[in-house]
């Protein structure tokens, strides 16, 4: 998770929404990712997409089997199915997301016992800082306005 947060920096760092993503398999990081649709023209450049892309493209296979999924806020349904599809075995997130949030805050596909693949999820690791990171971004945008 804290590698999730270093990148959740850059993302802070470039202006975007803080959220850092990494996928790890057999204890090494394969895939990493942070927030970046402004940057990039993509409503898709979430942490958790660009992560598994990254993933991925390294291992040579879409299905990410026997990798986990640290991030530093709860995913979105976009994310959600793509970590389903992708059958990522474990989700690790970091801050609950009260108003997107797919892993029971708002929805939870993960639960969803019609779905072909279901993954672990262990919520609120390091929640208050992966939830400090993004208070502060938010606070920062708001002063800017004012």
């Amino acid at each position: 998770m804290r590698a999730a947060l270093d990148l959740a920096q850059q993302a802070a760092a470039a202006g975007e929404v803080p959220v850092g993503a990494v996928v790890v398999k057999e204890g090494e990081i394969v895939g990493r990712g942070y927030n970046h649709p402004i940057a990039a023209h993509d409503p898709t450049a979430h942490a958790e997409i660009v992560a598994l892309r990254d993933a991925a493209r390294r291992l040579g296979n879409y299905r990410l089997s026997g990798c986990e999924l640290y991030v530093t806020l709860e995913p979105c349904t976009m994310c959600a199915g793509a970590i389903l599809h992708s059958r990522i075995v474990r989700l690790v997130y970091g801050a609950a997301d009260p108003r997107t949030g797919a892993c029971g805050s708002v929805v939870d596909l993960f639960s969803e016992p019609r779905l072909n693949h279901h993954a672990t999820v262990l919520p609120n690791v390091l929640a208050m800082e992966c939830g400090t990171l993004l208070q502060q971004f938010f606070a920062a945008r708001r002063r800017s306005v004012l």
